[in-house]
């Protein structure tokens, strides 16, 4: 068992803790608005995971399964989105010009993950090749989900205070926007490699 949990942890790190639309937002969000105004985003993106993780499960594969050409639709519908938090990210002040300033929240981070498609697709990666090996079904799982919730809270809050450590750094006006920009760049950049590879 302890074997099942190390692959599944290590899975589950390389698959959600590798550069994509929400861990390069957060990181963008640490860096542009701070750790503490990025907290509502974390918690944002982490609901929103948990959403993918009901949907991969439950809903997304059996729509899929049925409808595979509904498949780039949904993909589409995400990118479209992800492309608006990486233009919000990247067209935001800096933080400390003033609590006035909007800065992504709870929503945009919960809208973006449950728009994800790489989020889906790395839980269905999951559930079907690194499910932990319990009797009962439902329990392995419930605890095959705990597991990947544990860990992309970890990998999450990893990439926000990377991004907090970047504003620390990085306090001049014309870096600040440089450095938006970039995350944002970056961000439209995963979402074109999302769709290549989904393409293929």
């Amino acid at each position: 068992m302890l074997e099942a949990i190390a692959a599944l942890v290590i899975a589950t790190t390389a698959l959600l803790g590798s550069p994509g639309p929400a861990t390069l937002s957060l990181a963008a969000v640490g860096a542009t608005s701070g750790v503490a105004r990025g907290l509502p985003y974390y918690l944002g993106i982490l609901s929103g995971l948990l959403f993918a993780m009901l949907g991969a499960v439950v809903g997304i594969a059996t729509i899929l399964a049925r409808w595979p050409q509904a498949s780039f639709g949904i993909q589409l519908v995400g990118a479209t989105y992800i492309l608006y938090v990486a233009w919000k990210i990247a067209t935001a002040d800096i933080a400390s010009q003033g609590d006035d300033v909007s800065h992504p929240g709870y929503r945009d981070g919960f809208i973006l993950n449950v728009l994800n498609a790489k989020a889906y697709a790395a839980f269905l990666a999951l559930f079907s090749q690194f499910l932990l090996p319990i009797d009962a079904a439902g329990f392995a799982y419930l605890a095959t989900a705990a597991v990947c919730f544990g860990v992309a809270i970890v990998v999450d809050a990893a990439w926000l205070f990377a991004g907090g450590f970047l504003q620390t750094l990085f306090r001049e006006r014309k870096t600040a926007r440089t450095i938006r920009i970039l995350f944002g760049l970056l961000i439209v950049a995963s979402v074109i490699w999302m769709l290549a590879t989904s393409a293929n």
